[in-house]
């Protein structure tokens, strides 16, 4: 019997391995060959597969080639820098090409019709990729990430919160944070008739606090713990974008993922801390009517066994938008203000379209809607820096893409960037700072309507991008009317990218006040 026992149990492992090599044969080998054929047929080529890493190794290599480069102050073109496997392999394979994630197929679509198709699809065909779980537990299972029937319940209850009205009415709100900020450094130029001051931890600071007000109704320094927890899990993340994507190994009790782990244990504590407040406050205060007012009103007992949102779904949503409402705007303020800098004669510009349409007073709502240089400023910052470098869909089933079949799974990366600076598409002047190209409107400023990418496009979207406009023109222009500013001697030109765009040494900027 124990014989027999050993001889069932060793036939039974054997099989279990025989099952995971077959697998591993298909999965590795087999399948990569099959779609490069495909993909081949149909005139589509790439790089190459490589063994289990794909062209991770040469992604890496790439990267590691440049990761000491800076560009001139004058030059816009990052994408040498932060995607330099894209600029490598774009001129030799065409827009749309193969590569490969680990064994993970991923065609590049750099074709702005391709692009349309895919982000104005209200089907479903192309759902979010989450190929890193790092990276989903940073942003959160929110409005982000999901899908379907999910994203449309997520959306019913989070749009709300950034309607026109609204918006209008945070506008006080940005821009008192904003005069709050601004009384800091003129206390600083006391000391001096000029003063440096490094822009970027400062505009990471006051969008965290706009974020905080407006949406969650709290300060900075109750949200200060949730987003330094972010800003390290967001660099973690970060760092293994580029590594093979091994089915469970985030369970395994390495120091990386158990710091990820203990970061983001710490994030949902805070944040359900935040949300016990509110609660504490319900029968006084109500829920409220910012977005966490409106979520924790879609979770109330009211609704019976079935609510609108879990607790589970409000926590995510608010690692979503403490992220993403802080992350970006803050890198719009920064790249604006270096731009700004740059461009005196801009400077000029603007500040004279600000103090004729708001003078010295706080800008309202309808005040900023005034100003159109600074919106065509913006908008040329967005096309030139825009926060997110790529955005990536996969197709849910075996799909025609731009006349091209591709496979079921297959990751669809489009280079934001890239399509930014397509002479093709933008003209000539498509590497130059032009903010005048977008005098008559986004959807004309390009050869496509639909060229500007700076907050995806479609149905989804940025539901946030509107709030990220009125944030950025209510701080700029705070800091048009009370300062000039020029760029330090100190600060070198290294954009790069850790999930958003943002300059790797800081933005050390020389500010004069204007009211001295």
């Amino acid at each position: 019997m124990t014989i027999g026992l050993a001889w069932m149990v060793a036939a039974a492992v054997a099989a279990v391995l025989a099952s995971w090599a077959f697998n591993a044969l298909v999965y590795l080998v087999l399948r990569p060959r099959a779609i490069t054929r495909q993909l081949r047929a149909q005139g589509v080529s790439g790089p190459g597969y490589k063994f289990f890493a794909g062209n991770l190794a040469e992604i890496k290599q790439l990267r590691a080639d440049v990761a000491g480069a800076a560009l001139d102050v004058g030059s816009h073109d990052f994408v040498p820098l932060v995607q330099p496997h894209l600029r490598k392999w774009i001129p030799i394979h065409g827009r749309t090409f193969l590569y490969w994630f680990g064994a993970r197929p991923t065609l590049c679509v750099a074709d702005v019709n391709m692009v349309k198709q895919v982000l104005f699809d209200r089907n479903g065909l192309y759902p979010k990729n989450i190929g890193n779980p790092h990276i989903a537990r940073l942003l959160g299972n929110g409005l982000v990430l999901t899908d379907g029937d999910d994203w449309k319940r997520h959306r019913k209850v989070v749009y709300p919160a950034f309607n026109m009205d609204k918006l209008k009415m945070m506008t006080v709100t940005m821009s008192d944070c904003a005069g709050s900020m601004m009384s800091e450094w003129k206390a600083k130029l006391e000391k001096g008739s000029l003063v440096e001051i490094e822009l970027s931890s400062q505009f990471e600071e006051l969008t965290a606090d706009v974020i905080s007000h407006t949406a969650f109704g709290s300060s900075y320094t109750e949200g200060k713990k949730v987003f330094l927890a972010q800003r390290e899990l967001q660099f973690l993340a970060f760092s293994t974008v580029f590594n093979v994507q091994i089915p469970g190994f985030r369970y395994l009790p390495t120091r990386k993922n158990l710091q990820i782990s203990k970061l983001d244990k710490e994030v949902r504590t805070k944040l359900m801390n935040i949300i016990k407040s509110r609660l504490a406050a319900k029968d006084t205060m109500g829920y409220g009517h910012d977005l966490l007012g409106l979520m924790l009103e879609a979770c109330a007992p009211e609704h019976g066994e079935n609510p609108i949102l879990s607790m589970d779904e409000i926590i995510d949503e608010c690692k979503t938008f403490f992220f993403a409402g802080h992350d970006t705007s803050s890198h719009l303020l920064t790249w604006t203000m270096f731009l700004l800098s740059t461009h005196p004669e801009w400077q000029n510009k603007l500040r004279e379209e600000v103090l004729t349409e708001c003078g010295n007073e706080v800008p309202t709502g309808d005040m900023l809607n005034k100003l159109k240089l600074v919106n065509m400023f913006l908008l040329e910052t967005l096309r030139l820096y825009a926060p997110v470098a790529v955005i990536q869909r996969k197709t849910g089933s075996d799909i025609e893409v731009g006349g091209i079949k591709v496979p079921q799974g297959t990751v669809l990366t489009i280079p934001i960037a890239t399509i930014h600076r397509d002479k093709e598409v933008w003209g000539e002047d498509a590497d130059e700072f032009k903010p005048m190209r977008f005098e008559k409107g986004v959807t004309m400023a390009a050869k496509h309507p639909n060229a500007l990418l700076s907050f995806s496009s479609g149905p989804r979207s940025c539901i946030g991008q509107n709030f990220a406009m009125i944030e950025a023109k209510a701080v700029i222009a705070v800091i048009l009317q009370r300062f000039s500013f020029s760029l330090s001697p100190k600060y070198v030109h290294a954009p790069m990218d850790v999930i958003t765009l943002r300059p790797k040494f800081g933005l050390p900027m020389i500010l004069k006040s204007l009211e001295m």
